[in-house]
Protein backbone atom coordinates (compact mmCIF):
# COMPACT_ATOMS: atom_id res chain seq x y z
CA UNK A 1 0.00 0.00 0.00
CA UNK A 2 1.67 3.37 -1.30
CA UNK A 3 2.56 5.59 1.65
CA UNK A 4 0.66 8.88 1.80
CA UNK A 5 2.56 12.01 2.47
CA UNK A 6 0.93 14.76 3.98
CA UNK A 7 1.60 18.37 3.05
CA UNK A 8 3.13 20.37 5.50
CA UNK A 9 1.22 22.96 7.52
CA UNK A 10 1.73 26.21 6.12
CA UNK A 11 4.08 28.06 8.22
CA UNK A 12 2.34 31.04 10.88
CA UNK A 13 3.29 34.86 11.42
CA UNK A 14 4.76 35.82 14.56
CA UNK A 15 1.97 37.04 16.76
CA UNK A 16 2.63 41.05 16.31
CA UNK A 17 2.52 42.99 19.77
CA UNK A 18 0.43 45.95 19.23
CA UNK A 19 1.56 48.56 19.94
CA UNK A 20 -0.47 50.81 22.74
CA UNK A 21 -2.82 53.71 21.32
CA UNK A 22 -2.54 56.82 23.25
CA UNK A 23 -4.75 58.77 22.99
CA UNK A 24 -3.86 62.20 21.69
CA UNK A 25 -2.78 65.34 24.19
CA UNK A 26 -5.37 67.63 25.27
CA UNK A 27 -4.26 71.26 24.58
CA UNK A 28 -4.78 73.91 27.34
CA UNK A 29 -7.56 76.49 26.44
CA UNK A 30 -4.96 79.90 25.34
CA UNK A 31 -8.17 82.18 25.79
CA UNK A 32 -7.77 83.44 29.96
CA UNK A 33 -3.63 83.93 28.75
CA UNK A 34 -4.12 86.12 25.79
CA UNK A 35 -7.49 87.72 27.54
CA UNK A 36 -5.15 88.62 31.19
CA UNK A 37 -1.94 89.82 28.67
CA UNK A 38 -4.17 91.85 26.73
CA UNK A 39 -5.89 93.38 30.16
CA UNK A 40 -3.27 93.83 31.97
CA UNK A 41 -1.21 96.32 29.19
CA UNK A 42 -4.81 98.00 28.22
CA UNK A 43 -5.16 99.05 32.62
CA UNK A 44 -1.97 99.87 32.82
CA UNK A 45 -1.51 102.30 29.92
CA UNK A 46 -5.05 103.27 30.14
CA UNK A 47 -4.02 104.92 33.60
CA UNK A 48 -2.00 107.27 31.50
CA UNK A 49 -4.34 107.69 28.84
CA UNK A 50 -7.63 108.75 30.73
CA UNK A 51 -5.09 111.01 33.39
CA UNK A 52 -5.82 109.28 36.38
CA UNK A 53 -2.00 109.12 36.29
CA UNK A 54 -0.20 112.77 34.86
CA UNK A 55 3.22 112.23 34.54
CA UNK A 56 4.11 111.26 31.16
CA UNK A 57 7.41 110.55 32.25
CA UNK A 58 5.90 107.38 34.33
CA UNK A 59 4.18 106.17 30.84
CA UNK A 60 7.52 104.15 30.05
CA UNK A 61 6.32 101.53 32.32
CA UNK A 62 3.83 100.13 29.60
CA UNK A 63 6.50 99.65 26.99
CA UNK A 64 8.14 96.51 28.82
CA UNK A 65 4.29 95.09 29.46
CA UNK A 66 3.27 95.97 25.71
CA UNK A 67 6.37 93.74 24.23
CA UNK A 68 6.12 91.03 26.29
CA UNK A 69 3.50 90.53 27.99
CA UNK A 70 0.28 92.31 26.07
CA UNK A 71 2.44 91.40 22.91
CA UNK A 72 4.78 88.22 23.21
CA UNK A 73 2.56 86.19 25.58
CA UNK A 74 -0.85 87.05 23.18
CA UNK A 75 1.04 86.62 20.23
CA UNK A 76 2.05 82.80 21.60
CA UNK A 77 -2.16 82.85 22.59
CA UNK A 78 -3.19 83.63 19.07
CA UNK A 79 -0.57 80.34 17.70
CA UNK A 80 -2.10 78.01 20.18
CA UNK A 81 -5.80 79.03 19.18
CA UNK A 82 -4.45 78.36 15.74
CA UNK A 83 -3.64 74.91 16.41
CA UNK A 84 -7.11 74.21 18.19
CA UNK A 85 -8.74 75.64 14.88
CA UNK A 86 -10.26 78.39 16.78
CA UNK A 87 -10.28 81.13 13.58
CA UNK A 88 -11.22 84.23 15.77
CA UNK A 89 -9.08 83.20 18.65
CA UNK A 90 -5.87 83.14 16.25
CA UNK A 91 -7.31 86.62 14.48
CA UNK A 92 -7.53 88.46 17.72
CA UNK A 93 -4.50 87.05 19.65
CA UNK A 94 -2.30 87.15 17.58
CA UNK A 95 -3.26 90.55 15.78
CA UNK A 96 -3.70 92.36 19.38
CA UNK A 97 -0.36 91.04 20.26
CA UNK A 98 1.09 92.33 17.26
CA UNK A 99 -0.36 95.73 18.26
CA UNK A 100 1.31 95.71 21.50
CA UNK A 101 4.46 94.91 19.86
CA UNK A 102 4.38 97.29 17.18
CA UNK A 103 3.54 100.11 19.88
CA UNK A 104 6.09 99.54 21.79
CA UNK A 105 8.63 99.73 18.55
CA UNK A 106 6.50 102.37 17.27
CA UNK A 107 6.55 104.93 20.71
CA UNK A 108 10.02 104.32 21.41
CA UNK A 109 11.98 104.19 17.79
CA UNK A 110 9.27 105.98 15.57
CA UNK A 111 7.84 108.79 17.86
CA UNK A 112 11.28 110.42 18.78
CA UNK A 113 11.47 110.69 15.14
CA UNK A 114 8.74 112.33 13.57
CA UNK A 115 8.42 116.15 13.27
CA UNK A 116 6.89 117.42 16.88
CA UNK A 117 3.55 119.26 15.84
CA UNK A 118 2.59 116.43 13.76
CA UNK A 119 3.60 113.14 15.63
CA UNK A 120 0.02 113.19 16.76
CA UNK A 121 -1.63 112.78 13.19
CA UNK A 122 1.01 109.41 12.81
CA UNK A 123 -0.57 108.39 16.41
CA UNK A 124 -3.97 109.22 14.99
CA UNK A 125 -4.24 107.19 11.84
CA UNK A 126 -2.54 104.47 13.63
CA UNK A 127 -4.86 104.25 16.10
CA UNK A 128 -7.95 104.45 13.18
CA UNK A 129 -6.52 101.63 11.44
CA UNK A 130 -7.09 99.23 14.80
CA UNK A 131 -10.40 101.01 15.07
CA UNK A 132 -11.26 99.45 11.69
CA UNK A 133 -10.23 96.40 12.61
CA UNK A 134 -11.45 96.13 15.56
CA UNK A 135 -14.99 96.84 14.28
CA UNK A 136 -15.23 94.30 11.72
CA UNK A 137 -14.28 91.99 14.77
CA UNK A 138 -16.99 93.14 16.84
CA UNK A 139 -19.00 91.97 14.42
CA UNK A 140 -17.95 88.91 14.21
CA UNK A 141 -18.21 89.04 18.16
CA UNK A 142 -21.76 89.54 18.15
CA UNK A 143 -22.07 85.02 17.67
CA UNK A 144 -20.30 84.95 20.99
CA UNK A 145 -21.41 85.37 24.51
CA UNK A 146 -22.49 88.77 25.69
CA UNK A 147 -19.30 89.18 27.47
CA UNK A 148 -17.32 88.77 24.58
CA UNK A 149 -19.49 91.43 22.73
CA UNK A 150 -19.03 94.34 25.27
CA UNK A 151 -15.58 93.77 25.46
CA UNK A 152 -15.15 93.85 21.43
CA UNK A 153 -17.54 96.94 21.20
CA UNK A 154 -16.12 98.53 24.11
CA UNK A 155 -12.15 98.20 22.56
CA UNK A 156 -13.70 99.55 19.36
CA UNK A 157 -14.89 102.84 21.06
CA UNK A 158 -12.00 102.78 22.99
CA UNK A 159 -9.44 103.27 19.52
CA UNK A 160 -11.73 105.51 18.18
CA UNK A 161 -12.04 107.93 20.86
CA UNK A 162 -7.96 107.96 21.50
CA UNK A 163 -7.89 108.28 17.76
CA UNK A 164 -10.08 111.18 17.33
CA UNK A 165 -8.44 112.50 20.66
CA UNK A 166 -5.05 112.68 19.13
CA UNK A 167 -6.09 114.22 15.39
CA UNK A 168 -8.21 116.53 17.16
CA UNK A 169 -5.45 117.50 20.00
CA UNK A 170 -8.71 116.98 22.19
CA UNK A 171 -7.80 115.86 25.82
CA UNK A 172 -11.30 115.15 26.86
CA UNK A 173 -11.48 113.08 24.03
CA UNK A 174 -8.30 111.48 24.72
CA UNK A 175 -9.26 111.14 28.68
CA UNK A 176 -12.50 109.47 27.42
CA UNK A 177 -10.94 107.20 25.00
CA UNK A 178 -8.79 106.41 28.43
CA UNK A 179 -11.50 105.69 30.47
CA UNK A 180 -13.29 103.03 27.81
CA UNK A 181 -9.91 101.63 27.83
CA UNK A 182 -10.08 100.73 31.94
CA UNK A 183 -13.60 99.65 30.99
CA UNK A 184 -12.46 97.60 28.43
CA UNK A 185 -9.73 95.89 30.39
CA UNK A 186 -11.99 95.35 33.39
CA UNK A 187 -14.57 93.37 30.94
CA UNK A 188 -11.00 91.59 29.42
CA UNK A 189 -10.27 90.52 33.21
CA UNK A 190 -13.34 89.16 33.85
CA UNK A 191 -14.06 86.57 31.20
CA UNK A 192 -10.45 85.84 31.89
CA UNK A 193 -11.23 85.14 35.20
CA UNK A 194 -14.74 83.25 34.07
CA UNK A 195 -13.00 80.56 31.79
CA UNK A 196 -9.90 80.12 33.39
CA UNK A 197 -12.17 79.54 36.88
CA UNK A 198 -14.64 77.18 35.01
CA UNK A 199 -11.72 75.32 33.87
CA UNK A 200 -10.08 74.79 36.91
CA UNK A 201 -13.02 74.82 39.21
CA UNK A 202 -14.89 72.11 36.55
CA UNK A 203 -17.97 74.15 36.60
CA UNK A 204 -19.18 77.62 35.92
CA UNK A 205 -18.11 80.25 38.43
CA UNK A 206 -19.12 83.61 36.64
CA UNK A 207 -21.63 83.98 33.60
CA UNK A 208 -20.69 85.05 30.53
CA UNK A 209 -24.14 85.49 29.32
Amino acid sequence: MPSTTLPAPAPTAPHATASPVTAPQAMANPGPLGLAAFALTTFVLSLFNSGLISNAALSAVVLPLALFYGGLAQFVAGIMEFRRGNTFGTTAFVSYGAFWMSFAGYVKFVVPTLPADQAHVATGWFLVAWFIFTAYMSIAAMKLDIAHRVLFVSLALTFLFLALGDLAQSTALGHTGGFLGLFTAGVAWYVSFAVVAKETWGRKVAPLG
